[in-house]
């Protein structure tokens, strides 16, 4: 493609206001002396220089992008962020006799930004602070896309966005709720951030350290589940720092445009005009109380109270792909970890932070099967599929089937390799299906209680893939590889 360059330099550009990240780690190792000063120091070199040098090669190249250009970058900056966002892991490991090997590092950090909450990491409670914030950092700024803040910033530098507002498929991509795309990044943008405040103080008023609530804010707001500790929330054994987790892992499962509106209007009404939200709020809610009364009436808890506790927060956490436990959900019986696991593949809101397929495609769908019943019965009838109040083409509802026949290919696919490598079926499967969904926490060996460090390295890099397809949404990144996407 003769517009690589172009598209280099506006990775040049992401990499290195991605870098700039490692600054907030930085100063906190440099402030409490710990041992991750020399690794995030490397790190800011490593990127500033990888990024400095592809720009001095591509600067002069001045041409407009084109929506297959804006496919590409954003597909190369998922890809080579994790890589920047390794460093100080392999450094830090490196530099206490305990190297981590690239695989391991590189899916530590795609799991950050991709929001996915898995690990490989052991000993968490013992890691220096900063390693621990940079873990929960990478989610946060996953948790919205990289690519929506370099779409408000990179316009100011005199390079459009509206390529990559047409290719990414977070909030973005939903709504444009002001005249200027980069206005419309801000506003997204400005709406996590007040969020974010928000949930960093009731989480430090429910009993956290100032630490332990700003790193569980990030992972909160950006569903992705990172612990700055083994036992997850066991730890904390709290109900109040529970409910604040659930109470805004809700809120960021719900699409960040809507939020926006109730913003603006100052009302709630925007939340009952939303096509998703009283939909979600439903699902999540029904789906909790019908997990609490199944472990209740199965004996699992002795009493409503504690059912209700334990049904509700991890059905929550596992439906908004965010992944905290404060239990093994495992030890259940059968039905209740399946139902929650397969909640992850579909719950949240288009427009959220949250993974899988959204639930707006599954609303459409469940109304084109509602329809294709209704014209077995009434052919001439005249149905038209609506989200909300909006009619949907068959050009859409096309689109979604494909998506769904990719989504459910690529498990079987990618389940397969697992399984030829040797990994028994629950995990090999479980693994899969959690990363691609960006849920974390799966069955059997990478279960709550559990994590992916018995994974060997062709593992881990299957399931970094399905973490990157999972979060671009399959076909941002399947595109890619299509003869027709090189052709001029």
């Amino acid at each position: 493609m003769s517009r690589i360059p172009v598209i280099l330099k506006l990775l040049a550009l992401t990499m290195a206001l991605f870098s700039t990240t490692m600054l907030l780690p930085l100063a906190l190792a440099w402030w409490t002396g710990d041992a991750g000063r020399f690794a995030f120091l490397a790190g800011l070199a490593v990127a500033l220089g990888v990024s400095g040098s592809l720009w001095l090669a591509t600067k002069d190249d001045a041409r407009d992008l084109r929506i297959r250009d804006g496919f590409l970058l954003v597909t190369l900056a998922w890809v080579v962020l994790p890589l920047l966002a390794a460093v100080p892991l392999l450094v830090y490991y490196n530099q206490i006799g305990q190297p981590l090997g690239l695989s391991k590092a590189y899916f530590e950090a795609m799991s950050g930004l991709s929001t996915t909450g898995s690990t490989v990491l052991n000993h968490l409670d013992g890691l220096p602070h900063s390693i621990n914030l940079w873990r929960a950092t990478l989610v946060w700024v996953g948790g919205m896309g990289i690519l929506v803040l370099a779409i408000a910033i990179l316009p100011l530098l005199g390079v459009g966005g509206h390529q990559l507002f047409r290719a990414e498929p977070g909030p973005m991509k939903d709504e444009k709720l002001t005249p200027r795309i980069a206005s419309t990044g801000k506003v997204l943008y400005a709406v996590y951030f007040i969020f974010s405040i928000a949930c960093f103080l009731a989480y430090r008023v429910a009993g956290l350290s100032w630490f332990d609530a700003w790193c569980h804010m990030a992972t909160t707001m950006g569903l992705g589940g990172f612990s700055t500790s083994d036992e997850g929330f066991l730890k904390f054994d709290s109900v109040a720092v529970e409910m604040v987790a659930m109470v805004f892992m809700v809120l960021a499962g719900i699409n960040f445009a809507t939020h926006f509106l109730a913003f603006r209007q100052r009302s709630l009404k925007a939340y009952l005009r939303c096509s998703q939200t009283v939909p979600y709020l439903l699902l999540l809610l029904g789906s909790g109380l019908f997990v609490t009364a199944f472990l209740y009436w199965k004996h699992v808890y002795g009493t409503w109270g504690e059912a209700l506790r334990y049904g509700m927060f991890n059905t929550i956490s596992v439906a908004t792909t965010t992944g905290y436990a404060n239990t093994d959900y495992t030890l259940w019986p059968l039905l209740a970890p399946l139902w929650m696991i397969l909640l992850a593949s579909f719950a949240t809101s288009a427009g959220s932070t949250g993974g899988g397929i959204k639930l707006s495609r599954a609303i459409l769908l469940v109304k084109q099967t509602r329809r294709e019943l209704t014209r077995l019965l009434h052919p001439n009838v005249v149905a038209p599929v609506r989200l909300g109040r909006t009619p949907v083409g068959p050009e859409v509802i096309a689109g979604i089937m494909a998506f769904l026949l990719m989504y459910g290919l690529s498990i079987g696919m990618l389940t397969t390799l697992m399984l030829l490598s040797g990994l028994e079926p629950v995990t090999a499967f479980s693994a899969v299906f959690a990363s691609i969904n960006n849920l974390g926490p799966g069955m059997g060996d990478v279960g709550p209680m559990g994590n992916y460090a018995g994974l060997s390295d062709y593992q881990l890099w299957l399931c970094s893939f399905a973490m990157l397809i999972g979060r671009l949404e399959l076909f941002t990144v399947l595109v890619l590889f299509t003869p027709e996407f090189w052709r001029r």
